[in-house]
């Protein structure tokens, strides 16, 4: 028995008129007759019978009204975007792939925010370590967080913000003894930041505009580890705009504007097409989005707007 065959057999069950079912199931009351004769004969049963003006229902049909009105309500769940979900049965681990700047500023905030709803959906945090390779296809990551590069076509996408680049050293730095030029600016000695140990980035180009050239004195793999080792040498190292402020000010940092002309960093959110209409991956990726603007005292537009 198709559906709409079950709509028709609840709405003439609940009505007990042809006339008033074919009004509820927008068709005409000729098309109703003829699909209640296509009902009697699936069910082996009159269903509904002439008493006097109107209908009555036999009690096989008092028998079937409820169940069928329940198993259309089931049906209805089963095939409505999202229906019946509710975070506060959720249970679920979901992956999420970010550098440890981003994380560290947002884990906190995202924990609170899911665990207020969903105390039984946790979260784990993988570096970047497998960023480029086909970790959201393969289905080992379920969101990549941060500058998004090197996706595979079908992958979906969020932009999120724009974060301007600064500078940051210890308090104490003599860059803060002036105005910070980009002569000044670059005669510092440097921390570059980078998983691959690469030295030369952005920066180094936008200096070289100006025939300029710093010193990377030394390499380290982490945002975290470049504010440690800033906030106990004259090392310059950079960060995100607005960012970890209270930590930054906490480890004895200040932070500056970078006296060249940078490109914000675009920051974004990906995930695979698979998990798009998912309802408790679209939840997760919502507050993973309300956790990332939170520093900015601004909120996501409802929805995911994934392309």
């Amino acid at each position: 028995m198709d559906l709409n065959l079950l709509r028709a057999l609840d709405a003439l069950l609940q009505e007990n008129s042809v006339t008033r079912a074919a009004e509820r199931l927008g068709t005409s009351p000729a098309a109703a007759s003829r699909t209640l004769a296509r009902l009697r004969r699936a069910v082996g049963d009159p269903l509904l019978v002439r008493a006097g003006q109107g209908m009555v229902p036999t009690p096989r049909a008092l028998e079937l009204r409820d169940e069928v009105s329940a198993l259309l309500r089931g049906c209805d769940n089963v095939l409505r975007p999202g229906a019946g979900f509710d975070a506060v049965h959720l249970q679920r681990t979901f992956t999420v792939q970010a550098t440890d700047l981003l994380l560290t500023g947002l884990a906190g905030t995202l924990t609170d925010r899911i665990h207020a709803e969903a105390p039984h959906v946790d979260v784990v945090f993988l570096p970047e370590a497998i960023e480029g390779g086909p970790a959201l296809r393969q289905g080992l990551v379920d969101v990549e967080l941060g500058v998004l590069g090197h996706l595979d076509p079908e992958i979906r996408t969020r932009q999120l913000t724009e974060m301007p680049l600064v500078g940051i050293a210890r308090s104490g730095h003599s860059l803060f003894d002036g105005r910070i030029t980009a002569r000044r600016f670059a005669a510092a000695d440097h921390i570059g930041i980078s998983r691959l140990g690469k030295r030369l980035g952005p920066i180094d180009n936008a200096l070289a505009e100006r025939g300029l050239r710093r010193r990377i004195s030394v390499v380290v793999p982490s945002h975290t580890s470049a504010m440690m080792l800033a906030r106990t040498t004259d090392l310059v190292a950079l960060t995100l705009d607005g960012w970890l402020s209270d930590t930054i000010s906490a480890l004895g940092l200040r932070t500056f504007p970078v006296p060249l002309d940078l490109a914000p960093l675009e920051l974004g959110m990906a995930w695979h097409p698979r998990n798009s209409t998912d309802p408790g991956h679209r939840w997760f990726r919502d507050h993973l989005a309300a956790a990332v603007l939170a520093p900015f005292g601004t909120e996501p537009a409802p929805g995911d707007g994934g392309s």
